[in-house]
């Protein structure tokens, strides 16, 4: 008889509806090792975080998210919310999945199903958006409007291209944004084309770091900008720095802090976790430290070792 309960969430819309003929290997995979397995099939924006809002402390062992980023986003929103501790899990599903990838997160259901039973648990940092948290990136400017204005039907055939033609069309549009952030005290000030606050290994798939510069539960983001070149041969040597990972070009500012505030941005878009979120004047955005147990494959070296 099963002794330990699961709570699965599923969105049976992200990626290319795939999980839709997984579900039933992937219950099997966790009823294998006694767990007494729950789901719940997402049915609209915003529905897996009202689900965690109703789960009791303690009904549940484990819960499971299987989905895109956006799904993955709102799991932790309940959670952080409600204030409901329980050890998370993530079978990556979407059509990007730029998270999961940095975490070493299997593409292959069945595969991170099993490593979601044989994991390691470690203590995640999420990011407080005012009101608002996620996972792993907000940020604002180029290309940052192509994660959710994108189709879902266009992404489910296109996949990881659907983000790169929405991009492209953005080029055209892109304009700097006059934004003043206090990092820590720090100030910074200026016109930006982007700006990424992340606890992540990548932002946008496109800027990557390097293992040294990140730990993922430190209790600090890692604050990328990228100032408004004055020709085009400033630009130019800002996407070689990007595409060379070399930070230090000049026009991009990368720096550490916990807590940012952000002045002057009523009228910039943001997204989080990809998922659009409106600016206002003034906004705070601050990191919560080791806030969720989160299973990972294996032991690495973007977390900082428990004392």
């Amino acid at each position: 008889m099963a002794d330990k309960k699961l709570l699965l969430i599923v969105n049976p819309c992200s990626g290319k509806a795939k999980m839709k003929t997984n579900l039933l290997n992937v219950v099997e995979i966790f009823s294998s090792v006694g767990y007494d397995v729950t789901v719940y099939p997402t049915k609209c924006r915003f529905d897996a975080t009202e689900k965690i809002k109703t789960v009791r402390k303690g009904k549940f062992d484990r819960i499971v998210v299987c989905g895109g980023d956006g799904t993955l986003n709102e799991v932790i929103t309940g959670m952080m919310q409600s204030g409901l501790e329980c050890t998370l899990g993530y079978i990556p599903a979407g059509t990007l999945n730029e998270w999961s990838s940095g975490l070493k997160i299997s593409k292959n259901i069945p595969k991170a199903a099993k490593d979601v039973i044989n994991g390691t648990s470690v203590k995640l940092d999420i990011g407080k958006f005012d009101d608002k948290y996620f996972s792993y990136t907000a940020s604002f400017g180029a290309f940052t409007e192509a994660s959710y204005s994108a189709p879902q039907d266009i992404k489910n055939v296109l996949g990881q291209a659907a983000y790169f033609f929405e991009g492209v069309k953005s080029l055209a549009n892109i304009k700097p944004v006059h934004l003043k952030l206090v990092c820590d005290g720090k100030e910074v000030e200026g016109d930006f084309l982007f700006g990424a606050i992340s606890n992540s290994m990548s932002v946008g798939g496109i800027v990557k770091y390097k293992d040294t510069l990140v730990k993922l539960n430190d209790g600090l983001f890692e604050i990328f900008l990228i100032r408004n070149p004055s020709n085009i041969l400033d630009f130019q040597s800002i996407l070689d720095g990007v595409l060379r990972q070399d930070l230090s070009r000049n026009g991009i500012e990368f720096f550490h802090a916990k807590e940012i505030t952000v002045i002057g941005g009523e009228n910039v878009s943001w997204t989080l976790d990809g998922e659009f979120s409106a600016g206002k004047d003034t906004i705070t955005i601050e990191n919560v430290p080791k806030a969720i147990n989160f299973i990972v494959p294996k032991e690495l070296d973007v977390f900082e070792k428990e004392e």
